[in-house]
């Protein structure tokens, strides 16, 4: 299928993409800081959600963005692109991953789709 969109435009809505205060970490917030739990701290990986004295780091992974098993979909323009850029993405959560658990932290990853307003 070909975008619907020029270069220009998708350009624009691509930059519109936030990588801070999410939907998903929003819904969430809530409940981990009544845990005692920070914020979006700028720590290693930045994590979504960080508790220092427990050593646990959550983050919130897009489904797009982080290659969802259920719900990832390659898009059908630019294939070589996401795929290189998906797949990074996927290299470096696991780099990360790997890092926190070697230095005694527990690691937590949370699928967006899993995000819904019962599941608290």
């Amino acid at each position: 299928m070909v975008d619907v969109h020029t270069k220009e435009q998708r350009s624009y809505n691509m930059s519109r993409i936030m990588g801070k205060n999410t939907k998903p970490e929003l819904k969430l917030k809530a409940f981990f800081e009544k845990k005692n739990f920070i914020y979006q701290s700028n720590e290693y990986g930045k994590p979504d959600f960080i508790h220092y004295r427990r050593k646990i780091v959550v983050f919130i992974d897009g489904c797009f963005w982080h290659k969802c098993p259920k719900c990832f979909r390659l898009p059908e323009t630019n294939k070589k692109f996401w795929e290189n850029k998906i797949n990074e993405n996927c290299r470096r959560d696991m780099e990360i991953t790997f890092n926190y658990k070697g230095s005694g932290w527990k690691v937590v990853r949370i699928w967006e789709h899993t995000i819904k307003p019962g599941n608290l």
